[in-house]
């Protein structure tokens, strides 16, 4: 069984391509479409969370259909960022490690542990 122990990044974007090419839909696929298509999937994941306190979710998280609605939704999520950057040719490997330490710098330890407010309010 693959999992994300034996699956690659480069993997799992040639998945997306393949696809995304079998259906010939790389003409519907402009960054402006695949980003709105991130948002789109990101929404319908929030709405499994939306107007419940947290009480509910940790029940439901206790719940296998509901589990697995979540994990779909967020499944659906990676595919629109797996397909971005293989639109833009981003290597979201380089790119997040970048990215994670400028939020290092945003968010020293020092200052940001135990704390949920805006690197500016640090």
């Amino acid at each position: 069984m693959q999992s994300d122990d034996t699956v690659s990044m480069t993997m799992l974007k040639k998945d997306v391509a393949t696809f995304i090419e079998a259906r010939n839909w790389d003409q519907f696929h402009t960054p402006k479409d695949l980003a709105i298509g991130l948002i789109t999937e990101a929404s319908e994941l929030l709405e499994h969370f939306r107007f419940r306190d947290n009480a509910e979710i940790d029940t439901l998280l206790t719940d296998d259909d509901f589990c697995q609605a979540v994990y779909h939704e967020l499944a659906d999520c990676l595919y629109f960022v797996l397909a971005i950057s293989n639109k833009l040719q981003i290597d979201l490997t380089q790119v997040f490690k970048e990215k994670l330490a400028i939020s290092a710098e945003r968010y020293p330890v020092s200052l940001a542990a135990g704390r949920n407010v805006k690197y500016t309010q640090l």
